[in-house]
């Protein structure tokens, strides 16, 4: 967009190799399109463009140095995504927005702006406070480069740059060749770290829980399309005893009767062809790769299969030992998933396979703080806004999710009725002595 600012810290750096990441990926939509709305329950594309800037700039300003307001209506307009539960969806027009040169306009000046102060940070970034503050900046904008990701995903293919795509990789006989599971004797999980850490989290991230876990077995890798092909297959859509009452509602208002980017087309046989839209494609099903699923059809999954979602503490549970520097499908170093079993180190001490990249896990537990939570005095909302009962713990990561993101104890979260997210699922039963 602009220059670089020196790289006076190593979080500046980081900053701008994260800039890097989020210009490249609003090219990947055509222009003429920008002003769409992939995704019912998110703003139109445009607003991101202004909101990654102006995020920065109304964290920053006052708080790391003065940036003196030259817009504030934008950064009023800019400043905070939404995530409408149970309808409420957003009514705004193309219209209603500012014009894309005034939107770029605003991003250039603002990133400007922040990089010459950057220039002149000097020993002000090596205080804990400005530490935080650059760490917060550098994650918001990955996790932006996530949610974009997929909500490009959502768009129709001719408004997209399609000179991106990649091959894919599966082997499509392998429909139901990856359903054991392993064994995870009792112990402890731990949930979330102390603030005497010394690392970077989020404010839902402190205040580390022990949870005594009793012995359960574990799917050893995540369910696959061709798994959850034969809960369609058998019905499991059409029957409302694999659903709660509320995840049923949800089902008929919208009419869902299979995950989001799935297509069944006519062919030879009476049941047609599964296929599923890539970011840059539409293929036959990859029945090796992971189901991305809401949390109300993994649910629904789990009950048919006469298993359940893990609880986030045996997932955690079932992640010990995992080694975070593994090979595995994240840090942006594809746009899709790859077979659930692509990657064998990365692997827990008990044999689970591929819980961090890939795609994120649906829990069964709320979203909620842990013992001693304080919210951040510069984003009070981040957090504690979702702690509502209606959100659902997610760990892991995905293909599109940066590798500093894939430490143990970073939760992700979303509403159960949310099918876009890069999130599938492994499932759990109990063992009896």
């Amino acid at each position: 967009m602009n220059r670089d600012p020196a790289p006076h810290h190593p979080l500046v750096q980081r900053l701008i190799d994260a800039r890097r990441i989020t210009d490249a990926l609003f090219a990947v939509v055509k222009p003429e399109h920008l002003y769409e709305r992939p995704i019912r329950e998110r703003h139109r594309i445009v607003f991101y463009i202004g909101h990654l800037e102006a995020f920065d700039r109304n964290l920053f300003d006052r708080r790391l140095f003065d940036l003196p307001a030259f817009a504030p209506e934008l950064d009023q307009l800019f400043a905070f995504g939404i995530d409408p539960v149970g309808g409420g969806y957003p009514t705004d027009e193309p219209s209603d927005w500012p014009s894309l040169d005034t939107v770029r306009e605003y991003a250039v000046r603002a990133r400007r702006q922040i990089d010459n102060a950057l220039d002149n940070l000097g020993d002000v970034a090596r205080g804990e406070a400005a530490e935080q503050l650059l760490n917060v900046a550098i994650e918001h904008r990955l996790m932006h480069a996530e949610t974009l990701a997929y909500m490009f995903h959502q768009l129709p293919l001719a408004q997209k740059d399609t000179a991106l795509r990649e091959a894919v990789a599966t082997r499509p006989e392998r429909r139901g060749a990856l359903s054991s599971m392993v064994s995870v004797p009792a112990g402890t999980a731990v949930l979330g770290m102390t603030r005497e850490a010394g690392r970077f989290g989020w404010d839902n991230e402190f205040g580390a829980r022990q949870v005594e876990v009793p012995a359960f077995e574990v799917d050893r890798h995540m369910v696959t399309n061709g798994a959850f092909l034969g809960f369609i297959e058998d019905g499991g859509y059409r029957e409302p005893k694999w659903w709660s009452p509320r995840d049923w509602a949800w089902r008929e208002a919208e009419r869902i009767d299979h995950p989001a980017g799935w297509s069944q087309r006519a062919a030879r046989s009476d049941h047609g062809e599964w296929t599923l839209r890539t970011m840059f494609d539409e293929v036959p099903l990859p029945l090796d790769w992971p189901v991305y699923v809401s949390h109300a059809e993994a649910s629904a999954y789990a009950r048919w299969a006469g298993k359940t979602l893990p609880t986030e503490a045996q997932w955690q549970r079932a992640a010990h030992g995992a080694p975070l520097a593994a090979s595995g499908n994240f840090d942006f170093r594809s746009w899709d998933p790859q077979p659930v079993d692509a990657h064998p180190d990365n692997v827990s001490t008990f044999g689970v396979e591929g819980q961090f990249g890939n795609g994120w896990e649906w829990t069964s537990t709320l979203f909620d703080a842990l013992p001693g939570f304080e919210a951040f005095p510069f984003y009070p909302g981040y957090s504690a806004n979702f702690f509502d009962g209606q959100h659902y713990v997610l760990k892991g990561g995905s293909a599109r999710t940066a590798a500093c993101m894939l430490r143990p104890e970073f939760r992700n979260w979303f509403q159960p009725h949310y099918q876009y997210v890069y999130a599938g699922f492994r499932c759990v039963r109990g063992l009896t002595d």
